[in-house]
């Protein structure tokens, strides 16, 4: 059952000052003011959204996913709230916090989906509508979200697999930093299932490099027949290019998803091909869908389907024509 939009349309408050702080510790309000032309072009009341996101402190990525969301944010004259918690318990209270404080609409990414299927259900009992984004694109459904944007990261993953036979290679070592996420494991079982070679996983603790560093090499070292290594995030191609080169290994780095490094990685053919799930559009039509539905009753995807940002292969081919937008921090 959908959350039933206002009935009716509040009259435009009076332009603030940047917002306090909604939630608990590692969140950031951010007043859509800061972008003056967007409050203006909107023309509606202000509303309050909190999108909630399970990435760590300090992850280039999620920084992409925020700077989309805030301008929708400023296009649409909100005031939205980003917290974070890697910790699944943690996530589930910041959402809980943000459901306390009476949000108008949740945004919030499912890599634990068992740990947000409370969060979620508490939301909806509220009438605050709440809509899913880069994890979680087998759970929105079930879990009464409005809609998902993201990629099918199943999808994504035999499209790797396809891409490393065009390649030739025999051997691939796809790397998990975080273990138990939906995403990331169905990104690893995917290349497997497409990959007509052998696939091996190999589990890192995603918040030590040097630790993902040593274990990729370590790995390298112990099998010379790897010819691959594929990662699931931009920071960790990076650190396996290294590995290959303390291992003295002769395997090829490809990573899901991108950043401005990587960009460069590619260009100069350390990393031989990124995945992009463009998390810019995530986190901006995550904030815009739920305005979308607050002030005109729209459901992207018809609450039937997802929205699918990717995947989109960057390599030394094409990435010329992605280099200026991740140079500006928004790919």
């Amino acid at each position: 059952m959908k959350t039933p939009p206002p009935s009716s349309v509040l009259t435009r408050v009076a332009v603030v000052t940047a917002a306090a702080c909604l939630l608990l510790a590692g969140c950031s309000a951010v007043d859509a003011t800061d972008d003056a032309s967007g409050a203006d072009t909107a023309g509606t009341p202000r509303l309050k959204v909190a999108l909630i996101a399970h990435g760590g402190e300090g992850d280039a990525f999620w920084g992409l996913v925020q700077k989309g969301a805030q301008a929708a944010a400023a296009k649409d004259s909100i005031d939205l709230t980003y917290a974070n918690d890697s910790d699944p318990a943690g996530q589930a209270e910041l959402m809980r916090d943000a459901i306390r404080q009476k949000v108008d609409g949740i945004a919030v990414t499912l890599a634990k989906p068992t740990a947000m299927a409370g969060p979620v259900a508490e939301a909806r009992a509220a009438g605050i509508p709440v809509v899913g984004l880069n994890s979680g694109i087998d759970e929105w459904q079930s879990a009464g979200l409005l809609g998902y944007f993201g990629q099918d990261e199943s999808v994504a993953g035999r499209a790797v697999g396809d891409k490393l036979d065009d390649l030739k290679a025999e051997h691939a070592l796809c790397v998990i930093h975080e273990r138990g996420n939906v995403a990331l494991e169905a990104r690893c079982a995917g290349v497997k299932k497409a990959f007509r070679g052998d696939t091996d996983n190999l589990y890192v603790d995603g918040t030590d490099m040097d630790a993902v560093t040593d274990a990729v090499a370590t790995r390298l070292s112990q099998d010379p027949s790897i010819d691959e290594v594929v990662t699931n995030g931009a920071q960790f191609a990076l650190a396996a290019v290294k590995s290959a080169q303390e291992a003295d290994s002769k395997a090829h780095v490809a990573t899901f998803d991108l950043n401005q490094d990587l960009v460069k990685a590619v260009q100069g053919g350390d990393v031989q091909f990124a995945v992009d799930q463009q998390p810019y559009l995530q986190g901006y039509l995550a904030v815009d869908s739920l305005w979308l539905y607050r002030t005109n009753g729209n459901t992207l995807g018809g609450g039937e389907a997802p929205v699918l940002t990717g995947p989109a292969f960057v390599t030394r081919r094409n990435v010329a024509s992605v280099a200026e937008f991740a140079a500006n921090g928004t790919r």
